[in-house]
């Protein structure tokens, strides 16, 4: 009985650590990465140096625990180590020992977001599912993705009004239903089509996220093998190239906003940042709140500044705007020492050096003097600061991340760069590269200055999970909101790191690397930014547009932030600035309970309460709204999911927000309030219960918050909770910039 209880106890281990672990293998002298199970839990203190007692024991004194590929510590204990099948055989007789056994490959899905997000790719979903049309403003598409097939779609719904700007070299088909371009400019570089077609790869990239097809075995060489998906494989795609080789043009995008309003899109998907703090002189914006008006919702990126507060690019309250958050895959690259010491990285590498060593060099000590560089240059690594008789056939060490373009053109083999943060996103380069660490770049160094012959590889990149995620981004904006203070942006966060996706094969602009002068051709890509998780909230904006067709773009919005997961205020540089009402859940969305409905006139009313004039606001209405009488300016009655106040520091708070809930649950029902508030706030909802009788039915409560904070940013929420559904806002309160 034993012995079969073991067996099973090996194989749920298996199935469980492959899961952790996929495609983690790697050799050294016919090294591969093995699981170490040691069974129940341990004192957590003591495991590092238990593990790696154990590998001197088999391997020899010189390993270190960086050699320790992941830890387990939550539910048993163990580890993952490359091993030969003798040292795995030494290290299965040693006491405390359960099993050891080979990390076995296993199919992960690639855009494996939307998993990590808990959407299914089967659900059962209404038959106008295939009538939702997302319009993607970008740098185009490339049509002939096996993400973009139109195998078993109907012809277009006739809602759609649309062109096809076809020409030679670009057709469109009943996915992609309309497709057009855009360049005021009028110059073209060599690197552009003239047509819809994507010479870049990021139209094609958003696009795939947010509609699709579902295309089995994807990968980057290998890398991330599994489905693509978009988060509604069965909408249909309208193009929008606004960017070009240079930028992207207000011009071109305010007409693609009015021609994607007048087609008939349901969904606006636009990774561009905006450029003004003010909602009139902001191009995004204004086509924003014209699409609102036609019941068509903007999603936005929130854009690639952070971590520092305010930095946002897209804010107005008409429109979602996405922070980006990582999912549970990583990728890393292992960098191996003369010492055998390794040290692990991050980046997308394909390249092969086939487990061979060659000579490493720090990049401050090969100045290229000839140009007049000097090692204060060259230890950054920049294009011709390096000296090519130092640097031919050597891998070079770099204080910093670039493009790897200095490398290669002096004659590498590879680089090893070093600074990373621990959310940073892999890229690719046109050479064998890792970004590892400021400490790991530190000891690497140190080697280097140790040994008269240093001596590394570079291995190629190999994936597992990330036990932490998920947790936002360095590079994502953070707010405040610069143009409104008291409404809350970003408004949710949605994946945006490491995100594999369709790519256009023959990109002249930007291949894999971003180095125009690397010639591997991908079908698909992994890049990151914020860029990555707007089309996430697009995708999860138009799954729910797909059951409720009737919803204004204010309900689509409220039902993704206030099913939002919640995130932790510690575990990211700006709190509710950082991830809005938490990471984007679209699987719950689709049915909310209650939310938060605001109209046109709402907003008109917001704008006029901001101290816009009449004249100022019918410049971005397009019509003749004026300001409604006895507009008192008050931003805390705009109907927002979202609680924000900005107070000055050190002055006692008292505030009240006005909000109002629509039932779309059941239709008798009882939510109560919970509200969730730190020492020395003090927050009230009256009334605290809200009984509904009838689907529809509107019911308003007021929310008052008193007290003082004693940090610049303090969280609170507020959930109503009817035992079925779980109504979640964010509240923030922060001393003003």
């Amino acid at each position: 009985m034993a012995g079969k209880t073991t067996s099973l106890l090996m194989l749920l281990l298996l199935s469980f650590a492959s899961t952790l672990l996929i495609g983690h293998s790697t050799s050294q002298n016919d090294r591969k990465a093995y699981i170490v199970y040691m069974g129940n839990k341990r004192d957590e203190v003591s495991t590092s140096s238990l593990y790696t007692s154990m590998l001197q024991d088999v391997i020899g004194s010189h390993i270190g625990p960086e050699s320790i590929l992941y830890s387990y510590k939550r539910s048993f204990h163990g580890f993952a180590v490359e091993l030969t099948e003798q040292e795995a055989q030494k290290m299965a007789g040693m006491d405390g020992v359960v099993s050891v056994f080979p990390n076995q490959k296993k199919e992960l899905h690639t855009t494996r977001s939307w998993d990590f997000l808990g959407l299914p790719k089967q659900v059962d979903r209404p038959t106008t599912e295939s009538d939702v049309i997302i319009g993607v403003f970008d740098t185009g598409i490339w049509p002939e993705s096996d993400s973009f097939n139109d195998k078993g779609f109907d012809p277009p719904p006739s809602k759609w009004k649309g062109k096809c700007q076809a020409s030679t070299n670009f057709t469109c088909n009943n996915k992609i239903i309309g497709a057009k371009y855009y360049h005021s400019a009028r110059h073209f570089q060599k690197e552009d089509f003239q047509s819809p077609r994507d010479s870049d790869g990021h139209g094609t990239h958003v696009a795939s996220i947010a509609a699709g097809n579902l295309v089995s075995k994807a990968s980057v060489q290998g890398l991330g093998l599994g489905t693509a998906r978009g988060g509604l494989p069965s909408a249909r795609i309208a193009v929008y190239k606004v960017c070009w080789y240079f930028s992207c043009d207000d011009a071109d995008i305010l007409a693609a906003f009015d021609d994607a309003i007048a087609d008939g899109v349901d969904i606006i998907s636009i990774s561009i940042g905006g450029s003004s703090d003010n909602y009139f002189m902001d191009t995004t914006a204004i086509g924003a709140f014209h699409a609102m008006r036609n019941g068509i919702l903007t999603s936005t990126s929130a854009g690639n500044q952070g971590p520092y507060l305010a930095t946002l690019s897209s804010f107005a309250p008409w429109s979602l705007s996405v922070a980006a958050s990582t999912i549970d895959r990583k990728f890393y690259t292992k960098v191996r020492l003369g010492n055998n010491k390794i040290y692990e990285g991050i980046s997308i590498n394909t390249f092969d050096l086939k487990n061979e060593s060659y000579p490493i060099i720090y990049g401050g000590d090969a100045p290229n003097k000839t140009a007049e560089y000097d090692s204060s240059i060259s230890r950054y690594c920049y294009a011709n600061s390096l000296d090519k008789n130092l640097v031919k056939g050597k891998i070079v060490l770099c204080d910093a991340e670039n493009y790897g373009v200095g490398q290669l053109l002096a004659g590498a083999v590879g680089t090893v760069m070093q600074g990373r943060h621990p959310s940073s996103g892999a890229i690719a380069f046109p050479l064998p590269a890792a970004y590892l660490s400021l400490e790991d770049g530190g000891n690497i160094y140190s080697y280097i200055n140790s040994t008269r012959s240093p001596i590394a590889t570079i291995l190629k990149t190999d994936d597992r999970k990330d036990p932490f995620a998920p947790y936002i981004a360095e590079f994502s904006s953070r707010g405040p909101n610069p143009a409104t203070h008291n409404i809350l942006k970003p408004d949710l966060a949605a994946p945006g790191v490491d995100i594999l996706a369709a790519w256009s094969p023959i990109s002249p602009i930007f291949p894999i690397s971003n180095v125009n002068f690397d010639k591997r051709a991908l079908s698909y890509n992994i890049i990151s930014g914020t860029s990555m998780s707007c089309p996430h909230g697009s995708g999860a904006a138009a799954y729910i547009k797909s059951f409720h067709p009737t919803w204004s773009p204010a309900a689509i919005k409220s039902a993704l932030m206030t099913t939002a997961v919640p995130m932790n205020p510690e575990e990211s540089s700006g709190a509710e600035f950082a991830y809005g009402a938490g990471n984007i859940n679209p699987h719950k969305s689709a049915n909310p309970g209650l939310i938060y409905d605001i109209d046109a006139l709402d907003y008109i009313a917001f704008l006029c309460g901001q101290g816009y004039s009449t004249k100022l606001l019918q410049a971005v209405t397009g019509d003749n709204s004026s300001c409604p009488k006895g507009t008192n300016g008050k931003v805390f009655d705009l109907n927002y999911p979202s609680f924000a106040l900005s107070t000055p520091s050190s002055n006692s708070i008292s505030h009240v927000f006005n909000r109002m809930v629509t039932n779309v649950g059941t239709s008798t029902s009882t939510y109560k309030a919970k509200v969730s508030a730190p020492p020395g706030l003090s927050i009230k909802v009256n009334p605290s219960v809200l009984s509904f009788t009838s689907l529809k039915q509107k019911l308003s409560f007021v929310l008052t918050i008193k007290g003082t904070i004693d940090r610049q940013i303090v969280s609170a929420s507020l959930i109503w909770d009817d035992g079925t559904f779980q109504v979640r806002s964010p509240i923030v309160v922060y001393e003003a910039f």
